[in-house]
């Protein structure tokens, strides 16, 4: 799909200077997640790997947990009164056998490129239960890691944590083109970049990534490292927890249910990462801190 992008007409003035010059701005449209033909969500978002994106959002919510659950993913013809197709709609079918939970009832799900899954009741009907506890002590479904990685839990030094923003931010391909994307990328234990997704949406950004990683069978992604490139919401955690990501780290500040989520899940949870400074708000013990003389 090539609706990444779009071109619009701006006023420019610089220094006094006044000109007119077509500018390249984010696309932004509504894409409706159906599930087995029923619609269940919609949320806005940047066209593209809506498919990963759909299988992830499905992910967080508690529906999917693996690859043979998931039977097929569909743009839904017909979804406009000439019948045209707008590739805004997708229709997600399961595996039979699988159990669908009865979501629905839970929240509204109307969602938004800003604030998430809004609407939950409360902080206990957002609580899905996750399929995997956070354990980063073996390697992550489909991947191969070395013996050292699985010898024991992460353990990871305020360094290589320091360095991800700068290599989040360099393989943002659309964000140097539109300066208004938000992106999410998956890191080894030892700063390899595995994915990286952008969007409109950082919620989105996470889902597709997950998405992409239910396709592959590679879940949960237990020895990984999840970096955001805004703030650390507690749907963002949750997203991580759903997955089985031990690390979740962002550039700007958690949210407070974000770091009773972690506290209570054992995520270990890095805000205001930027340059060599961090706050490490849960989860302490998979950094490599080489002094507690602060931490009294």
């Amino acid at each position: 799909m090539g609706r990444v992008t779009e071109r619009r007409k701006v006023i420019r003035i610089r220094d006094g200077a006044v000109s007119a010059r077509p500018d390249t701005l984010v696309a932004e449209e509504p894409l409706e997640i159906r599930l087995n033909g029923k619609p269940l969500a919609i949320t806005m978002r940047t066209p593209g790997d809506d498919f990963a994106l759909a299988a992830g959002f499905l992910v967080s919510e508690g529906v999917l947990g693996a690859a043979d659950e998931l039977r097929n993913i569909v743009y839904c013809a017909g979804a406009t009164v000439d019948g045209s197709n707008t590739y805004n709609v997708v229709d997600v079918q399961t595996a039979p056998g699988v159990v669908i939970p009865d979501i629905t009832l839970e929240r509204n799900v109307y969602t938004t490129s800003s604030c998430g899954l809004c609407g939950k009741a409360s902080l206990d009907a957002v609580r899905t239960t996750a399929r995997w506890a956070i354990d980063d002590t073996g390697t992550s479904a489909g991947s191969a890691a070395s013996p050292a990685s699985a010898a024991g839990p992460m353990r990871l030094e305020p360094e290589l944590l320091a360095a991800l923003p700068d290599r989040l931010r360099a393989a943002q391909r659309v964000f140097d083109r539109t300066g208004g994307l938000h992106a999410a990328a998956l890191f080894s234990e030892d700063g390899e970049l595995l994915d990286v997704r952008e969007d409109v949406g950082r919620h989105n950004a996470v889902d597709k990534l997950v998405g992409r990683a239910l396709q592959n069978d590679a879940l949960p992604l237990s020895r990984t490292i999840l970096m955001v490139s805004g703030r650390a919401s507690f749907e963002l955690a949750q997203k991580a927890v759903m997955a089985g990501i031990p690390v979740l780290a962002a550039v700007s500040a958690p949210s407070s249910l974000a770091v009773d989520l972690a506290a209570e899940t054992g995520l270990t949870l890095v805000g205001f990462l930027r340059g060599s400074s961090m706050n490490i708000y849960a989860g302490d013990h998979r950094i490599a801190l080489r002094t507690a003389a602060s931490l009294g």
